[in-house]
């Protein structure tokens, strides 16, 4: 920006209203933007470009959105401006409503707005006043929480020149409680977190491990497997796009088979590795304190509690006082994880001051990639496993289930024709065939499947032993839990397992040692078990204590599609032999492994085992069902109306909703339905999603005060009657969360909530779910739409979300952000077609069919028009011909066109 134009800007009504909204003085002064020679600074966009690039830069549709909405910046600044002797109060922050009370809302509001002559002789008169917005207009009073923004345009007109001006003021309102609204604000304006430049690391005192590491004497060594340098040159160079394309090229295998698994695998562990060292820099600690408690220092880890960075017990820290010259640090193993701090041992010659401020680095924990590297470095990779194809369909027809009927423990397996067929197939599966799938969907019972397989396959066969594995330790408590009885049960847990997170009822098949930490007994013992139980990444302890390669006959995987496919070889590649079964039990449909490079995820690491092996031909329903796979098709969980879209969407409409009547029902009739006999609410708000300080989570106060009144109606019910327990809060982000339990917290209402993310809530269920959206940006016409809804438009995400309920169903968000992504418009229409929505009307049709190319250019090019409307407004109130705006305007929107044929 020019000096000349910097001083009316930072006067200007749009700079001081930025200004106070993040608690900031408006007078500031110009920093100067350092441009390269050759180079070119884009106003508009805030960006520095090469002189080579700028004219294609300038017809770029980000530049030119941004370029629009400039231009209406401009206009509307314009318009809002007195004029012509004639005042129009409320100059200062427009006609601003504030926070209007529910009760006082629904009888209406008033704000009276003064108009002033302040030219004696001149002839004045006020011809219209009309909000911008046509489906504002004649609004009757209501009580939907949210926020409400419109334009008043007031046009006059001079009786003697004959001459039309107008003045525009903006109009603002929050219905909502102040109470609610003040405690939930920004606790400081959101300023993003710096990543500072990592100095090399030269000189690094060793710190004293915890003795956990040492419970384990394992006999296999760990490969270091470091990134090369190669990679992590490519890695850090170019755009994304750039890396992804030289990867293919020049270091990825061209084809994935048995001869290039493993060194295929092992750079997308490499690239991942790469991005999370990357990120774990951002919770890099400038200013840290240190206090004391006997040998441990105690270290505040901001996040710690949120996993936000996730510390374990063996982690190590790097500490240097401020002040220590050169690249020397010490190093800090943990040795205790509390709620919001750690506990580090540093070597002894650590120069501890209380009033000394350290820098401090997180390391990341290789451990788990070590092993991913070690099992993909094993040489048994046989086609039957790693690539079946139909020479491996064995048996040619699926088995009978009447040899296993009279053995099943659980009777209710028994009534079922798929999990039924299934455990038949897995207890009869010969040696040497290709893995065995349980397809099931939401609440179908994959895992009591599994578990029922896994009793059967023991009977079956009296020298079978069974490795049991989940990618969480949640997941694998489940499968343990179902063994309580047995004495040939063996939990493993990791060493860095806090004792307190472990079920009780588990205790007694887990292995401690003297100083008791999590253990495993002596081989010999160990080899005992019939049945071992561990998460995927730690299931190569077997082989790293001793095992032989064999020793388990089978090896079963639940909840397969959310591990990476390097996860689960490390379950099995390493104890695997051309004897061994696999049984892996998932569905793809649901969450996928958790991945955070967008290189490794496009190169293929997002894609899980199970994935991968339901894509081949041998996992074709036609051919494999009931030989290599088995689809559960009866839901347990959720009312049919809860089920549908998610059926219909997911499942090729499949599915059957099961589940018992007195529970799945037990919200058909609630008052606050909408359609009384459809248990499913979408609550449209128009909120703000905000962040604060230094955290980049997002949160929502609109969507978290609808939230809170349909929980305190929920506890208030006495017909409905439900418990902290059975009710689920769904957001996609941290802060929400927090927040949502805070507000919870202080109505003294439903504190035993569990408020959490989808991915904590995958394998869960409640008897009523709320998911919270949270997204509700207005910037969609000068940013990427899809970015603003951000990780919300992922369909998984959304099927996990809604399967999650049994009876009843509450969905809070902006329908205007979410109708952007075609899935989410189908839900919005689903609900909107059966009655079940509340708050704002639906702004399009839902009748109309849904293109899947998504509505991001569609509301974009609404708001290009309404942009233009106002503009051509402008121009025509002040009786000129100019038909520049409009002809920029429309311009701007057929150069994103494409050109019809002549013929």
């Amino acid at each position: 920006m020019s000096g000349t134009s910097w001083t009316p800007h930072v006067r200007g009504k749009r700079h001081s209203r930025a200004a106070a909204s993040q608690g900031v003085s408006p007078d500031v002064e110009p920093e100067e933007e350092a441009v390269k020679p050759g180079h070119t600074f884009c106003n508009v966009c805030a960006r520095t470009l090469p002189q080579s690039k700028w004219n294609n830069h300038l017809t770029t549709p980000q530049h030119v959105r941004r370029m629009l909405f400039a231009n209406y910046e401009a206009a509307f600044e314009e318009a809002e401006k007195n004029k012509h002797g004639t005042t129009v109060s409320h100059d200062d922050d427009g006609v601003n409503f504030g926070i209007t009370e529910v009760p006082n809302a629904q009888q209406g509001v008033q704000i009276i707005v003064k108009i002033q002559n302040t030219v004696p002789l001149a002839h004045i008169t006020l011809v219209d006043a009309q909000l911008a917005l046509k489906s504002h207009r004649g609004t009757p009073p209501h009580d939907h929480l949210g926020r409400y923004n419109d334009r008043i345009e007031f046009l006059f007109e001079d009786t003697v020149l004959h001459k039309s001006f107008a003045i525009v003021r903006p109009v603002k309102g929050i219905i909502g409680s102040q109470a609610d609204h003040n405690l939930l604000k920004p606790i400081a304006p959101y300023v993003p977190r710096k990543r500072t430049a990592r100095d090399p690391e030269k000189d690094v005192v060793p710190g004293v491990p915890p003795p956990a590491l040492g419970a384990i004497k394992y006999v296999v060594k760990l490969p270091q497997a470091e990134i090369p340098k190669r990679i992590a040159d490519a890695l850090s160079r170019g755009s994304p796009s750039h890396i992804i394309n030289f990867f293919r090229t020049s270091i990825m295998p061209s084809v994935l088979n048995s001869a290039t698994h493993g060194r295929y695998m092992k750079t997308l562990i490499w690239t991942e590795e790469h991005r999370m060292e990357h990120d774990l820099q951002i919770y890099d600690i400038p200013d840290a304190r240190l206090t004391t408690h006997g040998k441990y220092y105690f270290l505040e880890v901001p996040g710690l509690a949120e996993k936000r960075p996730s510390v374990l017990v063996g982690d190590r820290i790097l500490v240097q006082p401020h002040g220590q010259d050169g690249g020397r640090w010490f190093e800090g193993h943990v040795h205790l994880v509390r709620q919001v701090e750690v506990g580090l041992c540093f070597h002894g010659s650590f120069p501890y001051d209380g009033n000394r401020r350290y820098h401090v680095r997180f390391k990341l924990n290789r451990i788990p990639l070590m092993r991913q590297h070690q099992a993909l470095d094993t040489a048994f990779d046989p086609d039957r496993v790693l690539f079946p194809s139909l020479q491996h369909l064995v048996p040619a027809a699926p088995p009978s289930t009447v040899a296993v009927r009279p053995y099943i423990h659980n009777r209710l397996i028994a009534q079922n024709a798929a999990q039924l067929q299934a455990v038949a197939s897995i207890a009869a599966k010969p040696m040497g065939s290709a893995p065995f799938v349980i397809f099931g969907p939401p609440g179908t019972g994959k895992t009591v499947t599994m578990v029922e397989a896994i009793r059967q396959v023991l009977r079956v066969n009296p020298n079978a032993r069974v490795l049991a594995c989940a990618p969480s330790n949640s997941a694998a408590d489940l499968i343990a839990s179902r063994f309580l009885s047995s004495t040939e049960l063996f939990r493993f847990y990791a060493v860095s397992r806090r004792r307190e997170l472990v079920p009780d009822n588990l205790l007694q098949h887990t292995h401690t040692n003297s100083q008791g930490f999590f253990s495993v007994p002596q081989v010999s013992q160990l080899a005992q078990f019939r049945v071992v139980v561990s998460t995927c990444g730690s299931a190569s302890f077997a082989f790293g204590v001793g095992l032989p390669p064999g020793h388990f006959t089978h090896i079963f995987v639940d909840e397969a599609a959310q591990a990476t496919e390097p996860e689960t070889m490390t379950a099995m590649k390493a104890m695997t032999t051309p004897s061994t079964q696999v049984v892996l039990s998932g569905d793809p449909k649901q969450l996928g492994p958790i991945i955070r490079s967008s290189v490794a995820r496009d190169l293929g690491l997002g894609v899980s085992y199970l994935e991968r092996m339901m894509e081949r031909d041998l996992y074709d329903e036609h051919r494999g069902s009931g030989k290599t796979f088995v689809k559960l098709k009866r839901n347990f969980r959720s009312h049919e109306t809860i089920l549908n879209f998610s059926n219909e969407q997911f499942y090729s409409s499949d599915l059957r909703a099961c589940g018992p009547k007195r529970v799945i029902d037990s919200f058909v009739g609630w008052k606050e339905l909408p359609n009384r006999k459809f248990p499913v609410i979408f609550h449209a708000v128009c909120g703000k999603d905000e962040r604060e300080a230094s955290s980049p989570s997002y949160f929502n106060t609109d969507e978290i005060l609808v939230g809170k009144d349909y929980i305190q109606k929920l506890k208030a019910e006495r017909r409905h009657v439900v418990a902290d327990d059975e009710i689920g809060i769904i957001t996609p982000y941290n802060a929400q969360a927090r927040k949502f339990r805070d507000t919870l917290k202080r109505a003294n209402v439903g504190t035993g909530i569990k408020v959490a993310s989808v991915e904590e809530f995958q394998g869960d269920e409640r008897r009523v779910i709320m998911l919270t959206t949270v997204r509700s940006s207005k910037e969609l016409l000068t940013f990427d739409a899809k970015h603003t809804l951000g990780f919300v438009a992922n369909p998984r995400r959304l099927n996990v979300a809604i399967t999650r309920a049994k009876a009843l169903l509450i969905v809070i968000g902006d329908p205007l952000v979410l109708s952007i992504d075609p899935l989410w418009r189908k839900f919005l229409n689903y609900v909107a077609l059966n009655n079940g929505w509340r708050g704002i009307p639906i702004s399009w049709d839902p009748h109309a069919p849904v293109h899947d190319g998504g509505y991001e250019n569609e509301i974009r090019d609404q708001g290009v028009e309404d942009i233009t409307d106002f503009m051509q407004r402008m121009q025509s109130y002040l009786g000129s011909d100019d038909q520049s705006a409009h002809d920029f305007a429309e311009s701007q929107v057929n150069a994103e066109g494409v050109w019809r044929e002549p013929e």
